[in-house]
């Protein structure tokens, strides 16, 4: 063998351990991401049934039943972005910050009837937060624009559009915020 075809097995041998390193990886990568969605997005489309996603929304008012199934507290609730509710089954202690009408994201699986299996419930953390991706939610299905307050109730959402929320002028505090 020629010091030039050495050179270039050597530089073959490289470019195949670097390919099959970049391959495993983007592969680890990919299984390891979840992705959010909306129940809107969710009934549409739904994921496969081994996909983790993040389910984000608001608790339906009224909608939250809780039982016990072998010692095990187990939840069942609606999350909705205002188009569409899933229902969601979540066994385990739930925050403490966990209310109907507020801000939550579960994290889990959609079974093949469309519930969705919780593995993680997140709450919102004090009365100004939502999450990026639910306030972006409520602002494209037309049920909150941010330039007219506050997002309005859950509650409400059934009957509200965007019009509704610019006919009405934002609420202030006594302190003029």
């Amino acid at each position: 063998m020629t010091r030039k075809s050495r050179r270039l097995w050597l530089v073959v041998a490289c470019m195949i351990g670097l390919g099959s390193a970049a391959a495993l990886t983007l592969n680890a990568f990919s299984s390891n991401i979840v992705f959010f969605m909306a129940p809107s997005q969710v009934h549409k489309k739904p994921p496969p049934a081994d996909r983790t996603i993040r389910l984000g929304g608001m608790v339906v008012a009224g909608s939250v039943h809780r039982e016990k199934v072998k010692d095990t507290p187990v939840a069942i609730f609606d999350v909705t972005d205002g188009q569409d509710a899933v229902t969601v089954r979540y066994e385990g202690i739930l925050p403490d910050l966990f209310r109907e009408g507020q801000s939550v994201v579960a994290v889990g699986t959609v079974n093949p009837d469309g519930t969705f299996r919780a593995s993680e419930v997140l709450a919102k953390h004090d009365e100004t937060y939502m999450p990026k991706e639910v306030a972006e939610e409520l602002r494209r299905s037309g049920k909150w624009d941010p330039r007219f307050g506050k997002a309005p109730d859950a509650t409400s959402w059934n009957t509200m559009t965007a019009t509704d929320t610019a006919k009405k002028p934002a609420t202030q505090t006594p302190d003029g915020n």
